[in-house]
């Protein structure tokens, strides 16, 4: 067992309902469903951003309906397409455009890591923009176009048609201020703080 899977387990039995409130929005809002290795760390990230409305951590891009922790990335022979941890981002248009939701998440993860994130490996935490729409997808192409010249690397971030977006279980969502201690240590030891400085150190535009 991992030791995300050993926390997970742990935070499953003492599981309290959501601790954490965001702003109510102040516009229409939109949402944006993003993968970007463990879902608990990117949804804290995205809390962080003012103008986000909600970040709710899930599974999406499978076929496997309500899908659950123990089945979401299950790749056995004849199981439904896996899904990926994602986090849905509901965010506020009037103080948040998708391109500033897109610049924020790529500030956030390893783009140039296509086989998982930090110490998370394989398809279940590659990194992935879902798109909702043509001008979406165009966005994002344009946004991975530009980091690619940003940090003048390959980006390995799969833009892919959304899919329907599963919540995760309750136990899951807004994880890192339910279990401080165990989300301090899991963050710290997989490295991800570490890794996103290396990649993206110096560049400043």
């Amino acid at each position: 067992m991992s030791m995300r899977t050993l926390l997970a387990a742990l935070a499953g039995v003492i599981a309290l309902g959501m601790s954490a409130t965001l702003a109510q929005a102040e516009g229409p809002t939109a949402k944006a469903i993003l993968a970007g290795g463990c879902f608990w760390c990117l949804e804290h990230d995205f809390r962080k951003l003012p103008g986000v409305v909600s970040a709710v951590s899930g599974y999406s891009g499978g076929d496997r309906p309500n899908p659950t922790y123990q089945n979401y990335n299950d790749e056995s022979p004849g199981a439904p397409v896996p899904h990926v941890e994602v986090v849905e981002v509901t965010y506020d248009l009037s103080k948040l455009s998708y391109d500033k939701v897109l610049d924020y998440f790529y500030r956030h993860i390893d783009p140039t890591d296509g086989g998982g994130q930090f110490c998370d490996r394989g398809p279940a935490y590659a990194p992935v923009i879902y798109t909702a729409n043509a001008a979406e997808k165009s966005a994002a192409d344009t946004k991975t176009a530009l980091v690619a010249q940003q940090l003048k690397m390959k980006i390995d971030v799969a833009v892919r048609d959304a899919k329907i977006f599963w919540p995760a279980e309750d136990y899951h969502q807004d994880y890192a201020n339910k279990n401080p201690l165990k989300y301090k240590y899991y963050r710290f030891s997989c490295g991800r703080d570490r890794r996103v400085s290396e990649v993206w150190d110096g560049v400043t535009n």
